[in-house]
């Protein structure tokens, strides 16, 4: 395999996505670092960077059991505020969140779509 960027994982242990992802990457060598946003916390300037990438549109889970307990009005937060719920309630956050350096590589495990972007063979 040729050279890689370290990937990091953001994510929650107890994701049953999450932990598909982190099996699929040690099966195809990837070296990664596993980020647990319960566990490790999550900071503002790090979710404005996701907020801010192409992927900010898949970034919220509105799957999720925290997000049909939201009221309309946090359901159509935008910004800061957005930002200050997505910090408030990290289960929002679509996982998991693959990145290289400060590089948003993907939102949300699809093994098809991540072999382009993390150089797997």
């Amino acid at each position: 395999m040729s050279a890689q960027r370290p990937i990091t994982v953001y994510g929650i242990r107890q994701c049953d996505t999450c932990r598909k992802a982190l099996r699929w990457l040690g099966e195809q060598d990837l070296e990664h670092r596993f980020h647990d946003l319960r566990a490790d916390g999550l900071e503002a300037a790090l979710v404005q960077d996701w907020l801010g990438s192409r992927f900010a549109d898949q970034l919220v889970n509105r799957r999720s059991t925290t997000w049909r307990g939201l009221s309309e009005s946090e359901k159509a937060a935008t910004g800061e505020a957005l930002l200050a719920l997505l910090l408030a309630h990290p289960t929002l956050i679509k996982r998991p969140v693959f990145m290289a350096g400060h590089e948003v590589l993907a939102v949300g495990f699809d093994p098809e779509a991540l072999y382009p972007v993390m150089g797997s063979e």
